[in-house]
């Protein structure tokens, strides 16, 4: 007697709790939200800098000649002095109101539809996950999907 057996992978995702449209804008703006929360501090690494005494790998050690004195550029300045997010909306909070900055830039929506790239190896994917709406290509993709990030990143 030949019993009927099916996939296990379609069996799985039988057993997999499914989540509506608007349970998945909710975890999505979840994520979005704690990401800015995270990424909106001062560089820890700025103020960082060479130490003289390191080996320099790439310099000819010859006592005959002396090394030229360094010009700084614009660049150098630029980037010893950059800003941070915080001061550059604080910085263009003074502006005047036809300025068109940060807060007011606005984008009209695109004519052409958004791409569905795979959330794991970013190449364009054909499939959407049951459970949470993500964008897979293969099924070796969704496995890692499944084991490593599915319904895992929520805040």
């Amino acid at each position: 007697m030949a019993t009927k057996s099916g996939s296990s992978r379609i069996m799985d995702q039988d057993a997999r709790r499914v989540l509506d449209s608007a349970a998945r804008q909710r975890r999505a703006r979840k994520a979005l939200e704690s990401l800015e929360k995270d990424n909106n501090h001062e560089d820890p690494h700025a103020d960082l800098v060479m130490s003289k005494k390191a080996l320099s790998l790439f310099q000819e050690d010859s006592p005959e000649k002396r090394p030229k004195r360094k010009t700084r550029t614009t660049e150098y300045y630029k980037q010893r002095f950059r800003k941070n997010l915080d001061q550059l909306l604080d910085e263009e909070a003074g502006y005047d109101d036809d300025y068109i900055g940060y807060l007011a830039a606005q984008v009209p929506s695109s004519s052409v539809p958004p791409r569905s790239l795979c959330a794991v190896c970013g190449f364009p994917s054909g499939y959407t996950c049951v459970t949470c709406g993500t964008k897979y290509c293969t099924i070796r993709c969704l496995d890692t999907h499944q084991e490593t990030r599915c319904l895992k990143w929520t805040a």
